[in-house]
């Protein structure tokens, strides 16, 4: 077992309040830097970087072409804005201006730490800078967070969510998956996100788009992996599930990274994007 994980089970035998104190620190803690990889480098080496300040902290922000519409990418969990290089460059080649930006302590960014308030305040200061955006491509959590800013008043014609989360529940499980903790440690979790993340229980609902569906005119393609161990399938199943015009892809062998420049991925948002038309699904 992880040892952190056996602490904080051990002090958890007695409160599982103070442990999950303890462990909400780690719960923000992002971890090792993922590097760009050699056939991104390109890509990124040519985007026009900006910074922003997001919370206190210096966030890089990308920005590819002058196209009419833009295509906002938005990464997930200990990632950045590179993983997307394939796609950036597919939609380029179709005449689309595309942004990102590295989250807090993710990518070229400042800071240890990071939450999806985090994510959501970038997102907020790109669209006042770009206005509506055309298409939003949120990955694993990144997902997450565009739901919830469209919630919040985001404009946006499509979304795209590729692996991705559907509800801040995963989160807490996927915490606790890793550490093996034990289930009333985690059961505090959410509580603890409540009062140090969001604040207040306005708004709180919005942190599942399973039970608080986003309105019917905004379209959905969702693609996730049979095999993903990081975000179960499930979440898109029920994000699906929730929205009936949505159209769910669901891949097998591409996990939840390397799904991101498959070419079936990518096949599939490129249609749906350049067209707004359902697209194959094999």
């Amino acid at each position: 077992m992880n040892p952190i994980g056996t602490a904080l089970n051990e002090v958890g035998r007695f409160s599982p309040t103070l442990a999950a104190r303890i462990a909400f620190p780690l719960f923000m803690r992002v971890g090792p830097r993922l590097p760009v990889r050699a056939d991104a480098a390109a890509t990124h080496e040519a985007a026009v970087r900006d910074t922003i300040t997001v919370n206190g902290k210096r966030v890089t922000t990308y920005q590819w072409g002058q196209g009419t519409e833009t295509v906002l990418l938005v990464h997930g969990w200990r990632g950045r804005a590179a993983q997307f290089a394939r796609l950036v460059r597919e939609l380029r080649a179709s005449g689309f201006t595309v942004v990102s930006f590295d989250a807090p302590a993710n990518g070229a960014s400042g800071g240890r730490r990071t939450s999806i308030l985090d994510y959501l305040d970038a997102i907020e200061q790109l669209q006042r800078k770009h206005g509506s955006f055309h298409t939003v491509v949120g990955h694993s959590m990144g997902t997450l967070a565009t739901l919830v800013a469209i919630h919040r008043g985001l404009t946006v014609g499509r979304l795209v969510g590729i692996s991705g989360v559907a509800e801040a529940d995963n989160l807490y499980d996927g915490f606790r998956r890793a550490l093996r903790l034990r289930p009333e440690i985690a059961a505090t979790l959410p509580e603890l996100f409540r009062s140090r993340v969001v604040r207040d229980d306005s708004g709180v609902e919005l942190f599942s788009s399973v039970r608080t569906p986003l309105t019917a005119d905004i379209r959905m393609l969702l693609i996730h992996d049979r095999g993903d161990r990081m975000v179960p399938v499930e979440q898109s199943q029920r994000l699906a599930a929730a929205h009936p015009s949505a159209q769910l892809i669901v891949t097998e062998g591409l996990g939840h990274n390397r799904i991101l420049a498959a070419d079936q991925t990518l096949d599939a948002v490129m249609e749906f994007v350049t067209s707004g038309e359902r697209v194959a699904s094999s």
